[in-house]
């Protein structure tokens, strides 16, 4: 006997064919010059060897890289069957698939060379992040401190200096600083080097001390050019963690629902986060003033990318869209959405009567008399 996968053979609540509906209607405006995929999009990562593609990861189990107009040698993918995948961003052959390592899906992956070692680091949703030989493939140790799983992973870039000069020095085993966010709520901190690696305490009498600076899930880390720690949580806000504090929060931008990414333009002063709510929302830095919004993807967004003044999102309505944060051209959207949004007020104002009840009466006689 067939079975039919289509939504519109089985029953739905009213509330469930407006929301459909509203979804078909939206999917359908060009903002953003959206470029279509196949499949859901999950995150997306720059490509350092040409700034006119990016890469994508698709919930369809692809990695795919995309034309902005019209690399890095290895790329990595983290995948939902435990292991982390690799291959030749030119040739697009496969290199290797880096197993054993998760017991449970895997959810961020980020590279880096530590003395003169290329290492891959891979946080899974087992709650363990596991260090690589990304050459070999040889799985050099774990480390285990969240109790839930593994959302986003970030090297701390004073770190990276400190280490870099430790190698120019001569240092045998240089070391760089991990910070790992997780749906536990939790930021832990952990010291890295080739060989081993262990959580950072703020006290060595009481152990390790986690940051602490959202209600539940921290779904993304970026840095900034100052060293300072922006977040992205599922409790709908994104902050920014001062490094001269003790990782204390000095800013927070609150959502109407989960933020799963955040990036910040240095030189436009532009703070951009990206939203469940189907919305890419640009905040002033210096005064945490929503500036503009960018309104085009018709399911949540779930990554963002600063390639120059151009941003990237993708979504899992699987699209990639651009925005220019050029300033002429980010006025320019901002002046045109305040114009339709007055549009829509403007449809709206005739529906509201300005009589009053006795005035309103009076109308309906006269209309009755008319007959």
């Amino acid at each position: 006997m067939s079975r039919s996968t289509d939504p519109g053979h089985f029953f739905q609540t009213t509330a469930s064919l407006s929301e459909t509906t509203r979804k078909a209607q939206k999917s359908t405006n060009i903002h953003g010059s959206p470029i279509r995929l196949p499949s859901k999009i999950l995150s997306i990562a720059a490509d350092p060897d040409d700034v006119g593609r990016v890469y994508v990861a698709e919930a369809a189990g692809t990695a795919r890289r995309v034309a902005l107009e019209v690399s890095p040698r290895t790329l990595y993918a983290g995948c939902w069957d435990k292991s982390t995948w690799s291959w030749n961003a030119n040739t697009r052959a496969p290199l290797r698939r880096f197993t054993g390592g998760h017991t449970d899906f895997v959810k961020a992956v980020i590279c880096l060379r530590l003395s003169g070692r290329d290492i891959l680091i891979s946080g899974g949703a087992d709650a363990v992040i596991v260090v690589w030989d990304a050459r070999s493939g040889e799985k050099l140790y774990r480390l285990q401190g969240h109790v839930r799983g593994i959302l986003s992973l970030a090297i701390d870039p004073a770190s990276l200096r400190s280490g870099a000069e430790d190698q120019r020095n001569g240092v045998e085993e240089a070391s760089v600083t991990l910070f790992s966010g997780s749906s536990d709520r939790e930021i832990r901190r952990w010291r890295l080097t080739a060989s081993g690696g262990h959580e950072l305490a703020d006290d060595a009498a009481t152990g390790p001390v986690p940051i602490l600076a959202h209600e539940t899930s921290v779904n993304a880390l970026r840095f900034d050019a100052d060293g300072d720690l922006w977040t992205a949580s599922a409790d709908k806000s994104a902050k920014c963690l001062v490094r001269e504090r003790g990782w204390e929060a000095d800013t927070a931008l609150s959502h109407p629902d989960f933020v799963r990414d955040v990036v910040v333009d240095e030189e436009g002063g532009w703070v951009i986060t990206a939203c469940r709510d189907e919305e890419v929302r640009v905040w002033e830095r210096g005064t945490e003033k929503l500036w503009h919004t960018f309104s085009g993807h018709f399911e949540e967004v779930t990554g963002l990318l600063l390639v120059g003044k151009l941003l990237v999102s993708v979504s899992i309505d699987a699209t990639v869209r651009k925005w220019s944060l050029g300033p002429q051209d980010l006025q320019a959207a901002k002046l045109e959405a305040e114009k339709a949004q007055e549009g829509e007020v403007e449809e709206e104002e005739p529906k509201e009567s300005v009589l009053t009840a006795e005035e309103e009466a009076e109308l309906a006689e006269l209309m009755d008399d008319s007959d």
